[in-house]
């Protein structure tokens, strides 16, 4: 993630998935924080789908 469609990608991704997520990108680091209550595997797949790499 390099620019502010980067981060507002992958945090739609998330919301879709979890309306509550709580998502924190950092774009000096290309990292995403995310706390949610959905499960892990779901929302790294929606990351992923947006086209980013998920690092576990």
């Amino acid at each position: 993630m390099s620019c502010g469609h980067c981060a507002n990608a992958v945090t739609q991704a998330v919301k879709s998935l979890d309306p509550q997520a709580e998502v924190k990108v950092d774009l000096a680091s290309g990292k995403v924080d995310v706390q949610s209550q959905q499960d892990h595997a779901a929302i790294a797949r929606a990351i992923e789908e947006e086209g980013y790499r998920v690092a576990t």
